[in-house]
């Protein structure tokens, strides 16, 4: 009987491997564990020192710092609520212009409504936008943007004041300029990764929907979105991610006031907008606070990320089923 040689595997193509390949596996293998350990231990080494710096304002305040509105850095008291208000708001106003925009140009850019030499070029400009720094989007909206919207504003002020969304006089920095600049912040990511996602549907899908007598849109609306649904609801909480984050561009439009108001005319405040404004001429206390705060983001944005990833399974599960 003859022996087989090491490394060969019945069945599959002859191939002896010999100790360095081995060794060169192991050493791969173990080079990514070690990458994906630190990259967990990074995230939970921020976690502890934020906390750790927040103890003393969750000491003190305990949950009742979720829904209280008073931030009096000299009578050292302190709430979140206007902050996490402002910041839910004005990335909810993001996302509902972002994403219809975001997809239609991702569409655009990925079938055959324009020919392709203007496809690419439209497609590389709306990408172009994500590099341009935030605190050059504030400048622009500062003094391109809020000139703007003001008619539009006030408009809406003089027309539908009764309506408690447009119940403030605009002055011009305020809750509906801020979630306009997020929304072109955060298009670059709904745009691309939508348009990845289409361009990878094969083909046939296409050609047996249109086959079967469907329309253009018909096959958009009822083939390709749900079959790109997992990918395209990943692009959009990407895209939550960075408006829940972004700090410079809100920080010079949103008008930074501390007051809930419901109208999207009126001024308002995020969470990162607070952290750049006051961190770096705060007290011991107040960066508790601060740090507090910064603590509440983390698990909002930790939230939102587990129930998209929650959502995206559910949506495959749904599609593979189907």
């Amino acid at each position: 009987m003859t022996e087989r040689p090491r490394g060969v595997e019945i069945g599959t193509d002859f191939k002896i491997t010999n100790g360095q390949d081995i060794w060169l596996e192991y050493g791969f293998t173990g080079l990514v564990w070690v990458f994906a350990l630190a990259t967990v231990g990074v995230l939970f080494w921020m976690s502890w020192v934020i906390f750790k710096d927040a103890q003393p304002a969750v000491e003190k305040f305990g949950l009742k710092f979720l829904w209280s509105q008073k931030w009096s850095i000299d009578n050292a008291e302190f709430g979140a609520l206007p902050f996490i208000y402002g910041t839910l708001v004005s990335s909810a106003i993001a996302l509902l212009i972002a994403v219809p925009t975001g997809l239609a140009v991702a569409l655009v850019t990925s079938e055959d409504f324009l020919p392709a030499w203007v496809r690419s070029p439209l497609g590389f400009l709306v990408e172009l936008i994500a590099s341009i720094p935030s605190v050059i989007v504030g400048l622009w909206g500062i003094f391109v943007l809020i000139p703007f919207l003001l008619p539009f504003q006030q408009w809406l002020f003089k027309q539908f004041g009764w309506f408690p969304l447009f119940n403030t006089e605009p002055n011009g920095p305020g809750m509906l300029s801020a979630g306009v600049v997020l929304s072109i912040m955060i298009l670059p990511t709904v745009a691309a990764i939508s348009r990845e996602v289409l361009l990878v549907i094969p083909k046939e899908l296409r050609s047996a929907s249109m086959s079967l007598g469907a329309t253009r849109w018909e096959t958009i609306w009822n083939v390709l979105l749900p079959a790109g649904g997992s990918g395209i609801l990943g692009a959009v909480i990407l895209a939550l991610g960075r408006a829940l984050g972004e700090t410079m561009a809100v920080t010079m439009v949103i008008g930074n006031s501390i007051q809930i108001s419901p109208s999207l005319l009126a001024p308002g405040y995020t969470i990162p907008a607070l952290l750049v404004n006051q961190f770096a001429e705060a007290d011991k206390f107040q960066i508790g606070a601060l740090m507090y705060l910064a603590l509440i983001l983390f698990a909002l944005t930790l939230v939102v990320n587990i129930i998209a990833l929650l959502m995206v399974q559910l949506i495959s599960r749904k599609g593979a089923i189907d």
